[in-house]
């Protein structure tokens, strides 16, 4: 078992563990790595340039934001990436993919619940006065590879079982919830980029890294290449400029993880070593680094 389960480290082990600031710490022996998108739209103002670039609106620069990104929500080794209120009226919660899950209208339902339990006291939802809470938004942000039209709605309907094989009649759903699916790709949605400068960089810079890998660089290099074409092209430059490693480890970890975990899950899947990826997973939850788990992994093989 462990020596399969070695086959797949070796892609995760590209790069030098990020200061200890850059992983997010939840509870006792866990640690979960931040991705540079939801470390570069940390800030509240730019959050408010983006919800404005999002929907088209605008909003007085002191419309307060506060950033309430759920620290105890995971999906798989990710929790959401980003949650925030804007003036108290709204809260909106933005998630980036390079693939696209179907299962996002799901996934944010159970978010947003877990936000309103932040912002509100639950007592009083039992009070007889009625509770106003924010109304929330949705979106998610595609900048993968595969072709994807420049917008989507995916409702939570969607997912609902039909009823009519159980003889009942056809009505609108109790519970919905739409989520807008925005391909932020260099040359798409143009209007909304060019109206979030953090956005239109953000979206330069996985393009060139993209650009890079299929020009044959491996993603390293092609990272690498990246990060000094933004930095000098005035790209990002001085966000990169103070977080340069970090960028880099996290990128790194970011898409070897996701490289390593596509392929074991598939070939566990086929060869039935559930187990082995159960263990494996298990390890990266009790708080270990790439580094320790292969050193474990190590000793465990030799011992009898």
């Amino acid at each position: 078992m462990l020596f399969a389960i070695c086959r797949f480290l070796p892609s995760l082990f590209l790069a030098k563990p990020a200061p200890k600031q850059y992983y997010l710490h939840m509870g006792t022996n866990k640690k979960y790595k931040a991705s540079v998108f939801s470390f570069l739209f940390s800030d509240p103002d730019i959050l408010r340039e983006l919800y404005c670039a999002l929907e088209g609106v605008s909003l007085p620069p002191d419309t307060p934001v506060t950033i309430n990104t759920l620290q105890d929500v995971l999906y798989m080794d990710r929790m959401n990436d980003i949650s925030f209120e804007i003036g108290g009226k709204l809260v909106v919660l933005v998630e980036h993919q390079s693939t696209i899950n179907p299962n996002m209208a799901l996934r944010l339902l159970i978010y947003i619940a877990r936000v309103y339990e932040k912002i509100i006291d639950n007592k009083t939802i039992y009070g007889t006065k009625q509770v106003t809470i924010p109304r929330p938004e949705f979106f998610v942000l595609y900048n993968g590879t595969a072709p994807y039209p420049d917008e989507k709605i995916i409702k939570l309907s969607e997912m609902f079982e039909d009823a009519a094989s159980l003889g009942l009649p056809c009505k609108m759903p109790a519970l919905e919830l739409e989520v807008k699916v925005l391909n932020i790709n260099q040359g798409r949605n143009e209007g909304i980029v060019k109206n979030s400068r953090t956005l239109a960089s953000y979206s330069a810079f996985v393009g060139k890294v993209q650009e890079y890998v299929k020009s044959g660089k491996d993603r390293q290099e092609a990272m690498r290449a990246a990060v000094q074409y933004c930095h000098e092209h005035d790209i990002l430059k001085e966000f990169l400029e103070k977080n340069a490693t970090e960028v880099m480890n996290m990128l790194i970890t970011e898409w070897s993880w996701d490289d390593a975990k596509e392929v074991w899950q598939n070939e566990a899947r086929e060869e039935g070593r559930e187990e082995e990826r159960d263990y494996f997973f298990e390890l990266l939850d009790q708080g270990l680094s790439t580094e320790e788990i292969k050193q474990r992994l190590r000793r465990e093989k030799v011992t009898p």
